[in-house]
């Protein structure tokens, strides 16, 4: 079954930057636009939304041809079907919560199936309704924006840093609405962050963009492992995705167990997540030890057999980066050289990863 795409091959120049992308993105689930301050993210969704227009190229959406410099087409912002959330949540403060939802309802006309009580649920905005939207705290107000931008039923949504203003606790709180999305309405969604953590949570893939252009893009898990995109992805975040079922709860010692292609990891207590249900954990390079043999008397919980796939020396900073195979998933340590050389460590080498269980934390359903 084919998958529709958004097509883009254009060139934006702004007074003092200038875009230029020729990609093809797959219209289903979430993709991440991550990359630095400054490297175009927040361009590129404007370009694709129609409030930049390229100087040339095209832009179409499922074949739908938004703008064409060459044919002379450049489609307006309201007939693009797009959804567009903002860093700042832009409510009508003349009207409640239920009347900002309901705006975006009358804005639409036939809302195809989707009702203001679904969206309601989903976010869950009932006690909000007749609040005023002044009296919101910020995450509050990042949901009822959510919520009006669904009502308009976009074909494909942009959501622009919608995190970004929030503090810890607060982007805590809103992730998990934010997890639900492609289960929920499956509306195709491009998420611009500079944030790998909120990358790792919700996105099925990801582009890499700095200083205007694409480093990279592809599957999530396999833009994390690659080295040759720290410079843009962060060294010292540097790590990888793994998915795994989840097998048991200990309620006394408040922990989890997960299966990972047949080796256990133990996790922090992760009770919203039932046994039987696949979970998405980050494992950081900087949380992962390396053993040659079968460590005993340790603290360290999970301990996964594979083998040392690839070494990278960084003389420069005295350390080198490592891929491991624990049989499926592979696992990225970061160590000093000084261990490498007293582990005698080289490619094709059995090994142990070592992984401390505090280190992990479950990032919802996969």
């Amino acid at each position: 079954m084919s998958v529709d795409v958004l097509d883009l091959n254009a060139r934006v120049r702004l007074s003092d930057f200038e875009l230029v992308i020729d990609e093809s993105l797959e219209l289903s689930g979430v993709t991440a636009v991550f990359g630095p301050s400054g490297s175009g993210k927040s361009t590129l969704l404007r370009t694709i939304a129609g409030f930049e227009q390229p100087q040339t190229g095209s832009i179409s959406c499922a074949g739908e041809v938004w703008f064409d410099s060459a044919g002379g087409i450049n489609v307006p912002p309201h007939r693009r079907s797009v959804g567009y959330m903002f860093q700042d949540a832009r409510l009508f403060s003349h009207l409640d919560v239920d009347g900002n939802l309901k705006f975006a309802q009358k804005r639409r006309g036939s809302i195809d199936n989707l009702t203001v009580e679904h969206v309601v649920d989903v976010l869950d905005l009932g006690a909000l309704l007749e609040r005023s939207v002044d009296a919101l705290s910020g995450g509050e107000r990042q949901r009822v924006a959510l919520g009006r931008t669904l009502l308009t039923v976009p074909r494909l949504l942009l959501l622009d840093e919608p995190l970004s203003a929030l503090d810890q606790a607060r982007k805590e709180d809103i992730l998990p609405y934010l997890e639900n999305l492609p289960r929920e309405f499956n509306i195709p969604t491009l998420y611009v962050s500079h944030d790998i953590d909120e990358v790792a949570h919700l996105a099925d893939r990801m582009v890499v963009l700095a200083n205007g252009s694409v480093k990279a893009q592809g599957q999530t898990a396999a833009i994390l492992e690659r080295f040759d995109l720290e410079p843009y992805t962060g060294r010292f975040e540097a790590g990888v995705l793994v998915e795994g079922e989840v097998t048991s709860h200990d309620d006394r010692l408040h922990l989890t167990r997960v299966d990972l292609h047949g080796a256990t990891l133990t996790i922090p207590m992760a009770a919203d997540a039932p046994v039987g249900e696949r979970v998405r954990l980050r494992i950081r390079a900087r949380d992962v030890a390396i053993a040659t043999r079968p460590p005993q008397g340790l603290s360290i919980r999970n301990v996964l057999p594979g083998t040392l796939l690839k070494i990278v020396i960084e003389p420069e900073n005295g350390t080198a980066q490592t891929i491991i195979d624990v049989g499926g998933p592979r696992i990225r340590a970061r160590l000093t050289l000084a261990a490498v050389e007293d582990l005698n460590l080289r490619e094709g080498l059995p090994v142990y990863a070592l992984i401390k269980s505090i280190s992990l934390d479950s990032l919802g359903n996969s």
